[in-house]
């Protein structure tokens, strides 16, 4: 058997609660639609204090049922059904512990009472602080009942809290009757909680009741259907009199049965109600899927307009701020190796300048020791002297190399990592260049020997001799004589003297030109190894730098992976999630589609009977 459309439109406003809603709007959901399978037909009577709507309850089931009088207020809803026995229970929620349960159920119990004082009895009750009274539960066996009529009589609407209550209860119903006396017309408050129920549940009938003590109920009650129009609420006055019903039942008397208006009523009740069943469950189905897709909309929009603003402000800025890191992680880079290697250039061309001005001042000094010194005699101290000079500036130079270059390296590690102490626990050495002072070769002095010194005496002496003799054989003298023998002798002398002067000037000569030679070599080696050191130690900066670089990109570009990753994810589940609002927001707009189709329902009006407004 096919389900009615109307199951069919609960069914699927279930799910989509099932899917968006809330579980308490869930759990009425379901408990309705197990309500609407079952064929009673679930009426709630509503109404402020004093209208009569526990009377009209009594009046319509012929029996005392509902507490009343004006010290007796309505505290608890009354579910008065049918029954082959007059029964009374009253129904207690979970958390309630009674000796008197007769019968457990999933989430209330049932303690059974006396019928015509169980109403009294629970309003009482319930109105002592912690209780756990949830309703009274009448069962009589009426033929108005008979047919699946239920009625529930519900506490007086009035303050917010109480129509809060009231309208929670509606929600379970499948028709409405409102109780109103004929004293007054309609007040505001309840104006507005007709358009509230209307709204809930779109099947409403109004009773006018007191109608036996007000002269002129007929223009109230004209009076309160002009105010219905206005409101634009859909509900038929009924005029009645419980009390007029009720002298009747206890009479018989059929004309006053018929002037209290229950006839008019309770043939409304059967064939307006009752016998529309189904258009009544799809007008209160049409109107409670309406108020589900009206609470499940809003919030379905305002996570969609979430999904559309884009990435967390956090997420992308931190994504930004690590890409801003790693490029000027690439100019500082770029920035330290220009500066290294300007550093080293500078430092490389004043060791160079500082190793040559230390050579030439020895260079100086050795001229003026070999200007008076004699090789042949001072060379080994000269040559101690000079090597521990050379080796002295070899020192000099090596560690002002050190020094430079530590300054350079922590200089450079200011900019590289300025938060880093660790990045120089170490202090970069290098090995000092081998000894370049020692290995001088003595020159090859020329030594002045006796017969060297005969030999150039015998030569100047001879020159002198003959000189002089020959101008002394003018005079007649002979050629030797003591003249020329005295010339002779002083220029030999002479000659030696002039000699041994020149030789020392060649061996000096010599002596200064080993000690430049060396000096020089000195110079172009250890100049060699000290760019060599400077520039190993350049590389090994270089490397910890690059090295530290490259860690840093790394962690960097390992950061900005992971939050782009988040971020893709982020995105594709914003995505994902807003295809399924759609998808959502599509199907709910085609509950709203069949609410509408289905609230357009209409009940039949009936032929009216007995009294008339």
């Amino acid at each position: 058997m096919m389900a009615p459309p109307w199951l069919q439109l609960m069914d699927d406003t279930i799910r989509a609660c099932a899917a968006h809603g809330t579980p308490d709007l869930l759990r009425r959901l379901r408990e309705r639609r197990a309500q609407l399978i079952d064929p009673k037909l679930r009426i709630l009577v509503i109404g402020e204090t004093g209208q009569g709507k526990s009377q009209l309850v009594n009046a319509l089931v012929n029996a005392p049922v509902c507490a009343t009088g004006d010290d007796l207020t309505t505290t608890v809803p009354a579910v008065v059904e049918y029954a082959e026995a007059p029964t009374a229970a009253v129904v207690l929620n979970s958390a309630a512990r009674d000796d008197r349960m007769i019968e457990s159920g999933p989430s209330n119990q049932l303690v059974p009472a006396a019928v015509d004082s169980v109403t009294a009895d629970a309003n009482r009750e319930a109105a002592q602080p912690g209780t756990e009274i949830a309703r009274a539960h009448i069962g009589l066996p009426r033929a108005l009942l008979a047919t699946g009529l239920v009625l529930i009589d519900t506490p007086p609407a009035g303050d917010a809290v109480r129509t809060a209550t009231a309208l929670s209860e509606i929600l379970q119903a499948d028709a409405v009757l409102m109780a109103t006396d004929a004293t007054s017309e309609f007040s505001p408050s309840e104006l507005e909680l007709l358009g509230q129920v209307a709204r809930v549940c779109p099947t409403v009938m109004v009773a006018l009741t007191k109608i036996d003590i007000v002269p002129g109920w007929r223009v109230v009650a004209e009076r309160n259907r002009a105010r219905l129009a206005r409101a634009g609420v859909s509900a038929t006055v009924v005029p009645v009199s419980a009390a007029l019903r009720l002298a009747a039942a206890k009479t018989g008397d059929r004309d006053l049965n018929a002037e209290s208006g229950f006839e008019e009523l309770m043939h409304r009740l059967k064939h307006e109600w009752l016998d529309q069943a189904d258009v009544l469950h799809t007008r209160s189905v049409a109107a409670l899927a309406g108020m589900t897709v009206d609470q499940l909309v809003p919030p379905l929009h305002e996570e969609f307009a979430t999904t559309q603003r884009g990435d967390a402000p956090e997420v992308v800025a931190r994504w930004q701020a690590a890409g801003r890191k790693l490029e000027q992680l690439q100019q500082d880079s770029a920035r330290w190796q220009t500066l290294l290697g300007d550093e080293i250039a500078d430092l490389i061309a004043d060791l160079e300048y500082d190793l040559r001005d230390r050579t030439r001042q020895i260079l100086r000094e050795v001229d003026e020791y070999f200007d008076a010194a004699d090789p042949s005699r001072d060379w080994d101290t000269f040559e101690d002297w000079l090597q521990d000079n050379l080796a002295t500036v070899a020192e000099t130079n090596f560690n002002w190399l050190l020094e430079r270059f530590d300054w350079i390296a922590h200089k450079l590690a200011r900019q590289v990592a300025p938060g880093d102490q660790d990045l120089l626990h170490e202090l970069l050495v290098a090995d000092a260049p081998p000894d370049h002072a020692s290995g001088m070769r003595k020159p090859r002095v020329e030594r002045f020997t006796v017969g060297q010194k005969l030999f150039v005496g015998m030569r100047g002496s001879y020159t002198g001799l003959l000189m002089f003799g020959l101008a002394t054989t003018v005079a007649g003298m002979p050629l030797i004589n003591p003249i020329s023998l005295g010339a002779g002798a002083a220029f030999g002398a002479k000659s030696v003297f002039e000699e041994r002067g020149n030789r020392l000037k060649r061996r000096q000569a010599t002596a200064k030109t080993a000690a430049q030679r060396h000096v020089d070599d000195f110079f172009l080696a250890y100049g060699k190894e000290s760019k060599d050191a400077a520039r190993l130690l350049q590389r090994a900066l270089r490397d910890r730098f690059t090295a530290y670089a490259q860690q840093q990109r790394q962690e960097i570009t390992a950061s900005a992976k992971a939050i782009k990753q988040v971020i893709d994810a982020e995105a594709a589940r914003r995505k994902q999630r807003a295809q399924e609002i759609r998808t959502a927001v599509n199907e709910l707009a085609a509950i709203r589609q069949r609410v509408k189709a289905m609230a357009a329902a209409k009940v039949a009006p009936s032929s009216p009977r007995g009294l008339i407004a």
